[in-house]
C-alpha cells in the first residue's frame, strides 16, 4: 500500500473538471494542476520581484500541482455545490481531509512528513497564492469556451472574474498579472505572434 502514491497521481488525468457544462475542450485535473502551478509559480515570482515578498516560489509551485490531488478520491465537486451552503462546504473540506490522509499512507513513512506540506499547504501565504491562481485557471478556462463560441460558460466567466477582482484588491501580485496579462489571453495565435 505504501508505494501506490505516484501510480494514484498518475491518475490524475482521469479526473475531468466542469461535469456540469458542456465542453469544447475537455479539461482533468492534471491539466489543470499544471496551469495553477504555472500561474501561482508567476504570482510568487511577481509578489517576491515587484512587491518585495519573500515567499518561496518553488514551494508554491509544488504545491499548486498537488492542490486536486485529492480529488483523484473525491471526484471534482462543481463549484456551485461544493459553495452552496457550510454544511455542504464543511463536509467536503472533511471529505478532501481523508483523501489527502489516504494518500499520504500510500507514500512510505519516512516521505510521508515532505508530502504533508505539500498536500495540506499550511503556509497561509502559499495557500493565498495557490488560491488565487486556481480562480486564475477557471477564469482561463471560461475564457477559452467563450472564445471556442461556447455561452455555457458566460455566467461563471462573470462570476470568477469578480471573485478574482476581489482577491486583487488583498493580493498585489494578482492585479499585477490581471492587469498586464489577462489581456493576452483574448489574442488569437497570430495576434500574439
Amino acid at each position: 500500500m505504501s508505494q501506490n502514491f505516484f501510480p494514484m497521481i498518475a491518475r490524475m488525468r482521469y479526473i475531468n473538471r466542469w461535469g456540469l457544462m458542456r465542453n469544447t475542450d475537455p479539461e482533468n485535473i492534471q491539466e489543470h494542476s499544471h496551469m495553477v502551478a504555472v500561474l501561482s509559480h508567476a504570482l510568487a515570482v511577481i509578489q517576491n520581484e515587484i512587491f518585495h515578498g519573500q515567499v518561496d516560489a518553488g514551494a508554491v509551485a509544488v504545491a499548486a500541482l498537488y492542490h486536486d490531488a485529492s480529488e483523484i478520491l473525491t471526484g471534482d465537486l462543481p463549484t456551485p455545490i461544493k459553495y452552496d451552503n457550510p454544511d455542504i462546504q464543511g463536509a467536503y473540506q472533511s471529505v478532501e481531509a481523508m483523501a489527502e490522509r489516504k494518500l499520504l499512507s500510500m507514500l512510505p513513512p519516512e516521505l510521508q512528513p515532505e508530502y504533508e506540506e505539500i498536500l495540506t499547504i499550511p503556509d497561509p501565504e502559499v495557500r493565498k497564492l495557490v488560491k488565487a491562481a486556481d480562480k486564475l485557471s477557471a477564469y482561463l478556462k471560461c475564457v477559452e469556451e467563450r472564445k471556442a463560441g461556447n455561452l455555457e460558460f458566460k455566467k461563471a466567466e462573470e462570476q470568477t472574474l469578480e471573485a478574482l477582482r476581489q482577491m486583487a484588491a488583498a493580493l498585489p501580485a494578482l492585479d499585477y498579472f490581471m492587469e498586464r496579462f489577462l489581456p493576452g489571453f483574448e489574442l488569437t495565435l497570430d495576434e500574439l505572434n
